[in-house]
C-alpha cells in the first residue's frame, strides 16, 4: 500500500467510526444537531441567512438505515445529516473577466483572487497567486471570504477538494469553480474538512454531479450532501488521531523523497565508476581493448570498401596524456577513442506528412516524443510507422537491431537500443556499432555522459548536438569480456535499486 492509499485508508476508518473508540459519556451527535438546527432557525427568522428550499432528515447511527446511496453504517452515537444542516452555503464565485476586470500585480489596490488551483487538500496553495482590482468585491460582495470559511472545488477533476480559508485579511474572492461555505460552528470544521477530502466523499460528490460531460456539482446538491456526524468530543479525538497518523506518513514521504534522490545519485555513481574501470575487477586473461579496437578498425575498413559507409580517418586510439590525466588513470588493458570510430553516426528524417503513401507502413519510426517517460532499455516501435516509399524518399535511414538511438534535441539525452530494425526522425543522432557486441557497454557509457554531451550542444532557438560533435565524444573502451561483466554488474545493481524504488510507490 502506498502512502496515498494509506492516508485514504485512515480517513475511511475515521469516517466510519472505526479509527478511535466511542465513549458512552459523549453527548450523542443528534443532540448537537438539534441545537444547530435551532440556532439556524433563529438566524433564518432574524434574516441573517436564507432558509433551505426543503427540510432535511437526520438519521441516527445504529438503526441500519442507509442515507440515500450510502452503503455503510455509523456508530449509534453518530448521526447522518445534510451538509446544509451544518452551514450556510453562501455562493460560488464568478470570473472577473465577465465583469471586465483583468488580473493585476499585487498592490494596496488589489485583492487575492482564489481559483480551484489554489484550493488544495486541506490547505490553500498560493504558489500561483492571482490579484484583481478591489472594486470587484463590490460587485461580488457575497463571495468575499472570511477566516474559517470552507472552500470547496465544485468543477473539474479536483471536485470535492476542500480547505479552510485561514488568511488574516478578509477581502479575498473566488471564481466560479469554488463554492464558499460558512459553518454555523467552526468547532467541527476540521472533521468536516477531513471527510470532504476522503475518497468516500469524492465518490459521493461524483454521484451527485449535475453535468456528466465535466464533473460539476451544484450548490443545491452540495446543501444536501450527506455528512456522517460524530459527537463533538469524538470528532476532536478523530482529528487528533488522523493528524498524528498523517505526521508519521509525512515523515515516511520525506524519507522516500530522500531515498529516491539517493537512488538516482547511486545510479549515476555506478555509471561513473563503470566507465572508469572501477566497477568490476580486471582479469589479466582478458584480451586487451587494443585488440578489440583493431577488430573494430578492420570491420570499419570492410564496410568502407563495400561502399556502405564513408572512409574515415584512422584516429581510433587517443593518447592517454601525462601520468596525472584522467585517461592515464584507466586500467592498462583499456583504451580511449572517439565515438565515431567505433560506429557509424546516423541522423534521421521525416517523410512528408502530406503524402499518405509514406505513412502507416511496416517500418517503425521513432521520435524523441516516443521516449518521453519511456524507461525501458530496448524499443521496438514508436507511435507511427512509415512505408518503404516514405523511407526511400526521405532522409530517414533504416538501422539494424542493436543500434543505439540518442536524441540530439528537444531534449538531448534520451537513449535506447533498437530491438529490431527501426528508423528515426531528425531528432536523433544514432550510433550503429561496427561490432555489435559493444552495444550494451556503449549504451551505458552514453547514459553516464549525457551531461557532458549536452554541454557541447549549440543553437539559439533550441540546443542540439550535431552529428560531428556527437561523433567526437571521447569514449573509454574496456576489453570486450570486461564490458560484458560491466553491463551485468550495472543491470544487477540497477534492478536492486529499482526494486527499492518500486516499494516507495
Amino acid at each position: 500500500m502506498n502512502t496515498k492509499q494509506l492516508r485514504q485508508k485512515i480517513l475511511d476508518l475515521a469516517i466510519r467510526g472505526k479509527l478511535v473508540p466511542q465513549d458512552p459519556n459523549d453527548e450523542p451527535a443528534s443532540v448537537l444537531l438539534e441545537r444547530i438546527r435551532a440556532e439556524k432557525e433563529k438566524l433564518v427568522k432574524d434574516g441573517k441567512i436564507k432558509r433551505d428550499k426543503r427540510d432535511s432528515s437526520i438519521f441516527r447511527g445504529g438503526d441500519k438505515l442507509h442515507y440515500e446511496n450510502i452503503q455503510y453504517e455509523v456508530p449509534e452515537s453518530w448521526s447522518w445529516c445534510n451538509f446544509g444542516d451544518l452551514c450556510e452555503i453562501i455562493t460560488k464565485g464568478s470570473s472577473p473577466k465577465w465583469q471586465g476586470i483583468n488580473y493585476i500585480d499585487k498592490s494596496i489596490n488589489s485583492i487575492l483572487f482564489i481559483t480551484s488551483e489554489n484550493v488544495g487538500t486541506e490547505k490553500l496553495l498560493l504558489d500561483n497567486e492571482k490579484y484583481i482590482e478591489k472594486h470587484f468585491n463590490e460587485i461580488q460582495s457575497r463571495s468575499v471570504l472570511k477566516q474559517n470559511d470552507i472552500l470547496i472545488n465544485i468543477v473539474g477533476a479536483s471536485i470535492g477538494r476542500s480547505c479552510i480559508y485561514n488568511l488574516e485579511y478578509n477581502d479575498s474572492n473566488i471564481n466560479q469553480a469554488v463554492a464558499l461555505v460558512r459553518l454555523l460552528n467552526s468547532e467541527f470544521s476540521m472533521f468536516i474538512i477531513k471527510y470532504l477530502n476522503s475518497e468516500v466523499a469524492y465518490n459521493l460528490m461524483i454521484d451527485k454531479q449535475v453535468d456528466f460531460a465535466r464533473a460539476n456539482i451544484s450548490l443545491s446538491s452540495l446543501a444536501f450532501f450527506p455528512i456522517p456526524f460524530p459527537p463533538i468530543a469524538e470528532q476532536h479525538r478523530i482529528v487528533s488521531a488522523i493528524e498524528s497518523a498523517f505526521s508519521v506518513i509525512d515523515e515516511i514521504e520525506r524519507n522516500k523523497a530522500d531515498l529516491q534522490t539517493a537512488i538516482t545519485a547511486a545510479k549515476s555513481k555506478i555509471l561513473s565508476r563503470a566507465i572508469r574501470g572501477k566497477l568490476v575487477p580486471q582479469d589479466p586473461n582478458d584480451e586487451p581493448a587494443s585488440v578489440l579496437l583493431e577488430r573494430i578498425r578492420a570491420e570499419r575498413e570492410k564496410l568502407a570498401k563495400a561502399g556502405k559507409i564513408k572512409q574515415g580517418k584512422d584516429e581510433s586510439v587517443i593518447s592517454r596524456g601525462d601520468d596525472n590525466s584522467y585517461y592515464a588513470r584507466l586500467p592498462e588493458s583499456w583504451e580511449v577513442c572517439r565515438l565515431g570510430d567505433i560506429g557509424e553516426i546516423i541522423g534521421g528524417g521525416t517523410p512528408s506528412t502530406s503524402e499518405p503513401s509514406y505513412w502507416d507502413g511496416e517500418i517503425p519510426w521513432i521520435t524523441p516524443a516516443d521516449l518521453s517517460g519511456y524507461t525501458e532499455k530496448f524499443i521496438t516501435n514508436g507511435r507511427r510507422n512509415i512505408t518503404s516509399k516514405g523511407l526511400s524518399e526521405s532522409s530517414a535511414r533504416l538501422m539494424p537491431t542493436g543500434s543505439i538511438l540518442f536524441s540530439s534535441r528537444a531534449p538531448i539525452g534520451y537513449c535506447v537500443i533498437s530491438a529490431n530494425e527501426v528508423c528515426t526522425n531528425q531528432g536523433f543522432k544514432s550510433l550503429v556499432p561496427f561490432v555489435f557486441e559493444t552495444t550494451g557497454y556503449v549504451y551505458y557509457f552514453l547514459m553516464a555522459q549525457v551531461n557532458e554531451i549536452r554541454s557541447r550542444a549549440s543553437g539559439t532557438t533550441f540546443k542540439e548536438i550535431s552529428g560531428t560533435e556527437f561523433g567526437n565524444t571521447i569514449i573509454t573502451i574496456s576489453p570486450l569480456a570486461e564490458q560484458q561483466r560491466i553491463v551485468a554488474a550495472i543491470e544487477s545493481t540497477f534492478e536492486q535499486l529499482e526494486n527499492i524504488a518500486a516499494m516507495l510507490v
